[in-house]
């Protein structure tokens, strides 16, 4: 949260330059306070993992937050119960003449497909063109991420030789961006991808801008220049055990899978995996709630366009 602090103190300048946020008394008595409404689309096919990840996350942030879990009204999850689906998820068109403050899309087990060949594709980037007019801001995770990079921008995706799996150090481009706020110079992140999208589709784009990338995992996450989309490549919510479960699952099936890197300790998948993603994963949903959501969203919710 903001430090509010009286007009014109000198500090105040000083603390900007150092990238750290400040409220002046005057901004501070004109903030009005409401819960803020996030929706969450949610197209992995455990949901319920899913939903402890990022509420995880989502929880950390001292605002108050109402959670609304979004489905596809055409397609069925067959990985989660009826009951569970029809108890806490909402179809689209039943929230579709609403607005929300923020709006988190996940992945989804369908990268390898065409995006015009999801049987959801349609129902998808409808959602994607009623989040642009609907939604303050919003976050693209994995899938997703690429899903909506092709449709607003035209980005296209690749096939890797090898799946893009394990734990991944990534460098920030720009210290100063918000969503960095009390980042360290590195962070760290999950990645469970069998395509990319690669820099040099990104950086001719204007709307664009790359945030932070990888040496070996490539470009991490992307920005619309008005903050009101990020797209992630990788999986910052993942739990301790993800990957470790995504792992002894393929192996158990004798499928083509690589010890994760940079995950187990001593790179032995009998040893306990190494957790060096979790701080930074907090820090980096806190910073979009408040900087890109919070702050920017006005109190008249209807009023968002």
């Amino acid at each position: 949260m903001p430090l509010n602090i009286p007009d014109k103190l000198p500090a105040i300048e000083i603390l900007q330059e150092e990238n750290i946020f400040v409220m002046d008394e005057t901004r501070a008595t004109h903030q009005d306070i409401r819960p803020l409404k996030i929706a969450l689309l949610n197209l992995m096919p455990l949901k319920e993992s899913t939903e402890i990840d990022i509420i995880r996350l989502l929880s950390n942030s001292p605002l108050q937050l109402e959670l609304d879990l979004i489905k596809l009204s055409t397609h069925v999850s067959k990985n989660t119960s009826i009951e569970h689906m029809q108890a806490f998820y909402k179809d689209f068109p039943k929230i579709r003449n609403q607005k929300y403050d923020g709006l988190i899309i996940t992945g989804a087990p369908v990268e390898q497909i065409e995006f015009e060949e999801v049987t959801y594709w349609k129902e998808l980037t409808d959602i994607f063109d009623w989040a642009r007019i609907n939604v303050t801001s919003s976050i693209f995770i994995c899938w997703g991420a690429q899903a909506a990079l092709n449709y607003y921008y035209g980005v296209p995706k690749y096939q890797l030789d090898k799946k893009m799996f394990g734990v991944f150090k990534q460098s920030i481009c720009d210290p100063k961006h918000p969503l960095f706020r009390g980042f360290d110079d590195f962070f760290f992140v999950p990645h469970s991808r069998h395509t990319e999208i690669r820099k040099n589709d990104i950086v001719n784009i204007s709307d664009l801008k790359i945030l932070s990338e990888s040496d070996a995992s490539g470009v991490n996450i992307v920005a619309s220049k008005n903050g009101r989309e990020f797209f992630f490549t990788g999986h910052a919510e993942y739990s301790p055990d993800t990957l470790d479960k995504e792992f002894k699952r393929d192996r158990g099936k004798n499928l083509p899978i690589d010890i994760p890197v940079n995950y187990y300790v001593d790179n032995n998948p009998d040893n306990a995996p190494m957790v060096t993603w979790r701080s930074h994963a907090n820090l980096l949903f806190v910073n979009w709630l408040n900087y890109f959501v919070y702050q920017i969203t006005p109190f008249n919710i209807e009023t968002i366009e």
